[in-house]
């Protein structure tokens, strides 16, 4: 069996592309392949970095890998917080991004958004990116508690209930990260 590895050592999302994948790859977390290396990000886009970490890792450990990186892009501030999304406020404190990027868009009417992920497979030394986008706006204040990050505050076009008040089954349906998943999966089945 082919082996194929994530850039992560996140088991859910693991779990969630092995499914997706549905046994054709033998998907291998950072720590399997023996990665300890906190993998570059340094590129200031979202694509650049997904492909920066999977490159890296096939450039070091000689195996086919793909990684994905993911923003929400709010057009009224130039696309902010982008590759800064999980630290916009400077911390990883979800609360306090938020509260601070609703405090940047305090008296901005225009508040179109979206969430990005870019998924990039290096195999045998070729690249290929895949690219999941969810359009949106951000609300003016936060609703509800499910999901993580900037979910309270991001109404996805179509619906009048943010991330954070819509059901799990809803939400994945639509995730950004599960097109470009799903684009992979597609790719990789040939």
């Amino acid at each position: 069996m082919n082996k194929l590895c994530f850039a992560t050592n996140n088991a859910h999302k693991i779990e969630e592309v092995a499914f997706a994948l549905d046994g054709a790859f033998e998907l291998l977390s950072l720590a399997e392949i023996g990665c300890t290396d906190e993998l570059p990000e340094t590129t200031g886009t979202i694509p650049g970095n997904s492909r920066q970490k999977a490159r890296y890792v096939f450039d070091h450990f000689q195996i086919d890998c793909f990684a994905d990186d993911s923003g929400l892009e709010v057009d009224a501030l130039n696309g902010e917080p982008g590759v800064d999304t999980a630290f916009y406020s400077g911390s990883r404190d979800h609360a306090k991004n938020i509260a601070f990027l609703l405090q940047k868009l305090a008296g901005i009417t225009n508040r179109t958004a979206r969430f990005r992920s870019v998924i990039t497979l290096v195999q045998n030394g070729q690249e290929y990116q895949f690219e999941g986008v969810v359009e949106g706006r951000i609300a003016t204040e936060s609703h509800g508690t499910g999901g993580f990050g900037y979910d309270p505050i991001f109404i996805p076009e179509g619906y009048e209930q943010t991330f954070g008040e819509l059901s799990m089954e809803v939400k994945n349906g639509m995730s950004h990260r599960g097109r470009a998943v799903r684009g992979l999966v597609d790719y990789l089945a040939g």
